[in-house]
């Protein structure tokens, strides 16, 4: 099968959204020198069952070894392949504040098939600073550096209350995909595939299951005492 045939698989998006947890754990094992590995090692890795796992790879084709298992370095080829990460990705990151200079320094990109290849901010302070080996552009910059009809993913590290217009900017340009760690939702049109990453949200979700697990420690030491 083709590259251009495995990107037109029909893969389900919940299957798609667990797929870096795999890769992550076939990493894993490939520091580890690990050659092949069982569904039921591989999905008590990532979190998920082996039923679960094993259906999501057979969208990718792959169905493992009776016995033996799946061989780690072709998985991981399958899964990249399908994820399109075979080669790299052009990443923008607007906002070159705590969060996007962290972003810009962050050295895991290069290895995951992203490369950093612009910064921009408004503020004139910041323009012209540089970042490792990249150096801060205006935002009037964008547009020569994006190319039409290229994939680019436009990272957002702004302040919310310029999220939608620094959004609204990287859709003019032509980036198609966004991912917004701004602390507000944002609308693009449809044909733009936009990921929100809320820090707080996530925090939430972990302080509601804290508390759920207190409540439960709370009832076994009263009935213990009873």
């Amino acid at each position: 099968m083709s590259v251009d045939q495995a990107a037109k698989r029909d893969i389900p998006d919940a299957t798609v959204a667990r797929l870096p947890g795999y890769l992550r754990a076939l990493g894993q094992l490939t520091v580890q020198d690990v050659l092949s590995v069982s569904s039921e090692e591989l999905a008590h890795s990532a979190g998920v069952s082996s039923a679960k796992l094993r259906k999501d790879l057979s969208h990718l084709g792959s169905y493992g070894v009776r016995g033996v298992g799946y061989d780690v370095a072709h998985l991981t080829y399958q899964i990249s392949r399908a994820l399109g990460l075979t080669h790299d990705w052009p990443v923008v990151i607007v906002g070159m504040g705590n969060l996007g200079r962290a972003l810009a320094s962050y050295g895991g990109f290069a290895t995951k098939g992203f490369k950093v290849v612009a910064l921009l901010d408004r503020d004139p302070q910041l323009v012209g600073e540089r970042l490792d080996e990249l150096t801060v552009q205006p935002m009037g910059e964008l547009v020569s550096l994006v190319t039409p009809g290229e994939a680019c993913i436009g990272v957002i590290a702004t302040p919310a209350a310029s999220a939608q217009d620094v959004a609204d900017l990287l859709v003019a340009a032509g980036v198609s995909s966004i991912l917004n760690f701004a602390a507000t939702a944002i609308q693009v049109p449809e044909g733009v595939h936009m990921r929100k990453v809320d820090l707080s949200t996530e925090l939430q979700i972990l302080a509601f299951h804290e508390q759920q697990r207190s409540a439960s420690v709370a009832d076994e030491l009263l009935e213990g005492a009873g």
